[in-house]
């Protein structure tokens, strides 16, 4: 027992820190005592003697002051007074729109305020000009830590939008962009394809593009183009502050294909729209559009005794394929009704419009249908009704376009098609005075391309 306490009392002693450092703590707190007390000193001085407290050092004693302060001299507090708030600096960001993109979309990615969006939307007159995105329209936006501040885009070559914030709303306007038109002429001869030879004579795409829309009633661009071909455009240049920004629309314009001569001019009607000519007044357009569809190439031909590549069997091909992408868009022929619609037979998803006068066209082979078109749906020439695709009896996308009269099936490719409306007889007077400047211009054009090519 001894032994035992005799060990703790030597481990507790073992423990303890030596005689010196055990006085630390206690000059520790006698050194913050005493700083303490200066401490308090000091500020005892400087609240009665304040100016003393801030004299210089060695500078002369100066009387004694009062610390007290008359009412004149008592500070007021303005209680009313706004907090000062730091503003948010303004930040400008251009958005490029992409594919699918909408206002709400670039709004949330940007972390601006869904509720300024709202408010714009509601200002009058703009909401289609504001919502209305197409991928690569530029959009500015300026905004602090959110709140919109700003928007301006271009919604046409024309006209650009600009909101701006306006108190507690916001203010829209649309600013003028003014152009400038020129008229310009040009020719080429046709050595491989339309595009190229007219990218060679300086013409772009827009503009050659334009062309074969105006004689694709009487030329098929595809198969009837001929090496020596030649045309003669004469078309307008659109310019903003010095700079070409686009081509506008074809004045006049000739075409020589296999020897056969085509011209048109354009012709602004009563009802304000613009259209093209022959010479004489007649209609550039058909009743008729000769091939639906935008294709690669005809896979195959109207043919009475053709063998199926499918069945195997020798049989009337009662129509034209027009071989093309699965998804390239097929539109009406002409103006009409839809008839019928839906899946028939070999012809997969097809379309039978009426378009009066006994004649009637079919679309086979389609892979979807338009939105909107329906039995009994009235359709214009060009609109879009299906897609190409490869239901049915088929062995590759295409679509297989049928043109009947009275029930008997005509080539599409040679049979005759109406004319469109010519222009009216109370009309032609002053359509021979409008574009006789122009085709004179046109004339004088072909005659200069003559003596170069003697």
């Amino acid at each position: 027992m001894t032994s035992s306490t005799t060990q703790l009392r030597v481990d507790y002693r073992d423990r303890q820190p030596p005689p010196s450092r055990r006085r630390l703590p206690l000059y520790a707190g006698l050194a913050a005592l005493l700083l303490a007390g200066i401490a308090f000193q000091s500020w005892s001085r400087f609240v009665t003697h304040p100016a003393a407290s801030v004299a210089a050092p060695d500078a002369p004693s100066a009387p004694a002051v009062s610390a007290e302060l008359t009412p004149a001299q008592t500070p007021v507090i303005d209680m009313t007074a706004q907090p000062v708030v730091a503003a948010f600096p303004l930040d400008t960001i251009d958005v490029v729109v992409g594919r699918n993109d909408t206002l709400d979309r670039i709004f949330r990615r940007l972390d601006l305020n869904l509720t300024d969006l709202a408010s714009i939307r509601l200002l009058p007159g703009i909401r289609q000009g504001l919502d209305l995105l197409r991928p690569g329209d530029q959009i500015t936006v300026t905004h602090s830590n959110g709140d919109l501040q700003g928007l301006t885009r271009q919604i046409s070559l024309t006209q650009t939008l600009s909101v701006k914030r306006d108190g507690e709303g916001f203010a829209a306007q649309i600013i003028d962009n003014p152009v400038e038109t020129t008229v310009v002429s040009k020719r080429a001869r046709i050595s491989s394809s339309l595009f190229e030879s007219a990218a060679a004579a300086g013409i772009s795409d827009q503009t050659a593009l334009a062309l074969a829309n105006i004689f694709g009633w009487d030329i098929d661009f595809v198969l009837d183009i001929r090496d020596g071909d030649e045309f003669s455009v004469i078309y307008e240049q659109i310019w903003q502050d010095g700079e070409l920004v686009g081509d506008g629309a074809i004045v006049a314009a000739q075409f020589v294909n296999d020897g056969r001569t085509f011209r048109a001019v354009r012709y602004q009607l009563p009802d304000g729209s613009w259209d093209y000519f022959a010479p004489d007044g007649r209609s550039m357009h058909k009743a008729f559009l000769r091939a639906p569809v935008d294709f690669t190439r005809i896979s195959s031909r109207f043919n009475s005794a053709r063998q199926h590549p499918i069945l195997n069997t020798i049989r009337a091909h009662k129509g034209v394929d027009y071989a093309a992408p699965t998804g390239t868009p097929v539109r009406a022929a002409g103006d009409g009704r839809v008839q019928t619609r839906g899946r028939y037979g070999g012809y997969g998803n097809a379309i039978v419009l009426e378009h009066g006068s006994g004649v009637s066209t079919l679309y086979g082979h389609l892979s979807r249908f338009a939105k909107g078109v329906a039995p009994g749906s009235r359709v214009r020439q060009g609109q879009v009704i299906g897609y190409v695709g490869m239901t049915g009896l088929a062995t590759g996308p295409h679509l297989h376009y049928e043109y009947r009269v009275n029930g008997v099936h005509r080539n599409p490719q040679t049979v005759k098609l109406a004319d469109a409306t010519p222009i009216a007889a109370d009309l032609r007077a002053d359509f021979q005075m409008r574009t006789a400047p122009d085709l004179a211009q046109l004339d004088q054009l072909t005659s200069n391309a003559l003596l170069a090519n003697r």
